[in-house]
């Protein structure tokens, strides 16, 4: 009978037998191992964590502090059952890894979410060499190529100058981790005040306490009285847009941030005024240049964009296939279902006072 792979598929998500741990478990397990703390990556109710000590504060606060997390430094080895474990940048968000698995000269990496563009606010993507590379492929197609980030920010700022000459506030909408701490250290904070939801601002706080530099940004319910908001940029999540947060903000231009802006694809966001493709994820250049630098003799294929992104790597002679995830990817109507929508409720309830 053969060898089980070092790295199995279980309803309970990617376990490794012989360490006895799971990578970014569905569900409540003895040991997980976690890429980062995107809610479709880190669950709460396992027994124990391993984390990257970059992303520790992060994952703190989305797991509560109840949860037993232990934590690596990037590159730093760890000896699970006797199986070799590090982390390695994947340029995400903040804290965000590739989970490096290595058993009798076997090497498995696991990217978690991955982009390879440079970003102030997290370390950025390092590729590992490995025998097998589960890859995401959220942005899998070859229509998926992403502006330079310059050149979207200069838009993002032109736009933002435009609603201030227009006595207007700007409200971006934009994924609570990451996204739009990317987007605050990006922008020009010299055109006007930053403003933001409350889940967005306590992540703000976690990322300068985690040595972070962003500047000044405050809470709307710290100004009670203001009325006009001309010349503020507000950013709040994607699932305030219809609560009654943006009931003070009636004349205000709205845009999104996201990948999927490049096209315009996803029906929910085809409403507001602007779309910025600023995107977390790899774009198809990235994803292949990813895949390249791992030298794996076979990837594995994850979230969005599978198929394609196997069919191609298997015309090119790879050895590939699909791995099946729980959570749905991120389709035309629902554009990020997963990072901040398993949270998002109480989130955007927190700061809906009128």
């Amino acid at each position: 009978m053969a060898e089980p792979a070092l790295i199995e598929e279980t309803p309970a998500g990617l376990f490794c037998r012989r360490g006895g741990f799971y990578i970014d478990p569905w569900g409540k397990v003895d040991k997980a191992v976690i890429t980062h703390a995107h809610a479709d990556h880190a669950r709460p109710g396992s027994c124990s964590y391993l984390a990257s000590h970059e992303g520790r504060r992060i994952l703190r606060s989305r797991l509560g502090p109840a949860a037993v997390i232990e934590t690596l430094k990037y590159g730093e080895p760890a000896l699970i059952n006797g199986v070799r474990v590090s982390l390695h940048p994947a340029g995400h968000v903040l804290g965000s890894a590739q989970v490096r698995v290595e058993y009798q000269g076997e090497i498995w990496v696991i990217s978690g979410d991955y982009k390879t563009e440079p970003d102030p606010t997290c370390t950025a993507f390092d590729p590992v060499r490995c025998h097998t590379f589960v890859t995401e492929s959220t942005f899998g197609l070859p229509i998926y190529r992403w502006p330079q980030q310059q050149t979207i920010f200069d838009d993002i700022n032109q736009w933002w100058l435009q609603c201030r000459d227009a006595g207007i506030p700007a409200v971006i909408f934009a994924y609570s981790l990451g996204k739009a701490q990317r987007l605050i250290a990006g922008v020009n904070a010299e055109i006007g005040p930053i403003y933001c939801h409350s889940s967005v601002e306590e992540l703000n706080g976690e990322y300068r306490a985690s040595g972070v530099a962003l500047p000044p940004t405050f809470l709307v319910s710290q100004a009670p009285g203001r009325r006009n908001w001309a010349g503020v940029l507000l950013i709040c999540p994607p699932g305030a847009a219809e609560s009654s947060w943006m009931n003070r903000f009636s004349n205000a231009s709205t845009a999104m941030a996201s990948g999927w802006m490049l096209t315009r694809a996803t029906r929910r966001w085809q409403s507001v005024d602007r779309g910025f493709p600023l995107s977390d994820h790899a774009d198809w250049p990235g994803l292949l240049s990813a895949i390249e630098q791992t030298g794996a003799e076979q990837i594995l294929v994850t979230h969005g964009h599978t198929e394609p992104m196997v069919r191609y790597l298997q015309e090119q002679g790879r050895k590939a296939r699909t791995v099946v995830t729980r959570f749905a990817p991120e389709t035309q109507t629902d554009p990020h279902p997963t990072a901040d929508a398993l949270s998002m409720a109480p989130a955007v309830a927190e700061d809906s006072a009128p």
